[in-house]
């Protein structure tokens, strides 16, 4: 893979404020991951903090990111990975042909209710259960 350096493969997640659908997804693979796989997540205009609505959504199905904090997409990031996945946010990144580049055009959760954030969250969950299957062959995760 063109942006590592190892044998791990490196996801990066891209949204706007890296504040929900970037956070959720990398929180996501992470765990599906085990370790196996690099992954970071950022947006051009970072918030202050993670959406509360998406703290809560992912402790619903156990997942922690109360502690993450949005961080700025900066062209190092992307450079570095080997699949830049956006989330909603496909116009507006960079064309870098050595990269796979996906967008996931994903609703935003901010300012949704707590049934269309759940189904957003399950969107996302589903979606990186599909990558993990195509990064890491082999890798089964529906029981997580």
């Amino acid at each position: 893979m063109a942006g590592t350096t190892g044998t791990k493969p490196t996801v990066l997640f891209v949204c706007e404020f890296n504040s929900a659908r970037s956070q959720m997804a990398a929180a996501f693979l992470t765990r599906f991951a085990q370790g196996r796989v690099e992954v970071h997540s950022g947006g051009p205009h970072p918030a202050d903090q993670v959406e509360n609505s998406a703290v809560e959504a992912m402790a619903e199905v156990g997942v922690d990111i109360s502690t993450r904090v949005p961080r700025l997409l900066t062209h190092d990031m992307v450079m570095a990975s080997d699949v830049v996945i956006t989330l909603g946010y496909a116009d507006q990144e960079p064309d870098f042909p050595h990269l796979r580049h996906e967008d996931w055009p994903v609703e935003d959760p901010v300012g949704r209710d707590e049934a269309t954030v759940r189904r957003i969250r399950d969107e996302i969950k589903g979606r990186v259960q599909q990558l993990i299957t195509e990064l890491l062959p082999g890798r089964h995760v529906d029981a997580q």
